[in-house]
């Protein structure tokens, strides 16, 4: 190879680490609009943050379920941490200390494997104030909250026990306060009432796992979360019947195709029926699934046979004011 050929290879090496260099200029400069954008979700009063609307198959660019509550610019309320949570979190811009609570539908791993390194993430905000972590109780097949909380970070078997102070009189790390909220009870169960804030929460039916839904009120508004549930949970719909949600947040997991999990997820029609029973004004559509994505034309058909109101599709980092 000649000097100038030498001299030329190495040129074309360099104007490539320029290219490379640009694109990633160019991707950051994206993140930072995502980030930074006029309908940035911290700008309204009320708003409902999806940070993860994906599933358990890693088979896109989704996140694992995730949301966050912003109330006045702060983020009130952490909903689910699925996996993929973490770097939606820092995306968003999400301050550890601002939440009054955070929320568990269930412990799949899609809606809860993302919490370790959350916490992680809430060791270095020099936070001082105590933090709810509420969820479900347990089960003989699913541990309860305060029990996974253990396994994580408990002082003697946590996996994470360097963080053992947060379950602890510390003053090293705030103090996480642990509510197991009786899946067997019928009816709301309030968890929160402070500040304009209320939180209730109710049990519904995710085959063998102990789950819940909830409800939360702020500023006149009212936004339902579903979490994962299937069409046996009745006491759901009885309960929340004509609440007329200005927002509920249901899953887009299966079809009406025969053989699909009926036992965990409620189909489209049942998704359409809940909506109209409860008289959602807006329904969002998240925690999604190929199997549905992909058939989503007849998907949307099936819940407009029962429900005539707006129907929204969540992506990551989707905001939704109030």
């Amino acid at each position: 190879m000649t000097v100038f050929s030498i001299q030329l290879h190495r040129l074309g090496f360099l104007l490539t680490v320029s290219a490379l260099l640009t694109a990633c200029s160019a991707d950051t400069a994206t993140n930072a609009k995502i980030a930074d954008d006029d309908d940035n979700c911290r700008d309204h009063p009320l708003a409902l943050q999806v940070l993860g609307s994906g599933g358990p198959i890693a088979d896109d660019h989704r996140a694992g379920a995730s949301n966050i509550l912003w109330v006045d610019g702060k983020a009130k309320l952490l909903i689910d941490a699925g996996s993929g949570a973490f770097v939606r979190y820092g995306e968003a811009g999400v301050d550890f200390n601002d939440h009054d609570a955070i929320l568990l539908t269930h412990l799949h791993g899609d809606h809860a494997s993302g919490l370790p390194a959350l916490l992680n993430n809430g060791a270095f905000a020099k936070r001082s104030a105590d933090l709810m972590v509420a969820g479900p109780a347990g089960n003989d097949q699913f541990p309860s909250t305060s029990a996974y909380l253990s396994s994580l970070i408990g002082k003697e078997d946590g996996a994470l026990r360097y963080l053992h102070p947060y379950l602890e009189d510390d003053d090293a790390l705030p103090r996480l306060t642990t509510k197991d909220i009786n899946v067997g009870k019928t009816g709301l169960q309030t968890i929160w009432n402070e500040n304009g804030l209320k939180i209730d929460a109710i049990a519904v039916h995710h085959l063998d796992v102990p789950a819940l839904a909830y409800v939360i009120r702020a500023k006149d508004k009212t936004v339902v979360l579903s979490g994962d549930q299937s069409f046996l949970s009745e006491d759901f719909v009885t309960v929340l019947s004509d609440t007329k949600p200005d927002l509920l947040v249901m899953h887009n997991a299966i079809t009406m195709a025969d053989g699909q999990p009926r036992g965990l997820h409620r189909d489209p029609k049942s998704i359409g029926e809940t909506a109209a029973a409860l008289n959602a004004q807006t329904l969002l559509l998240t925690h999604h699934m190929q199997r549905a994505l992909l058939a989503q034309d007849q998907v949307n058909a099936a819940i407009s046979e029962d429900y005539s109101g707006p129907v929204l599709m969540a992506d990551d980092l989707s905001c939704y004011p109030l």
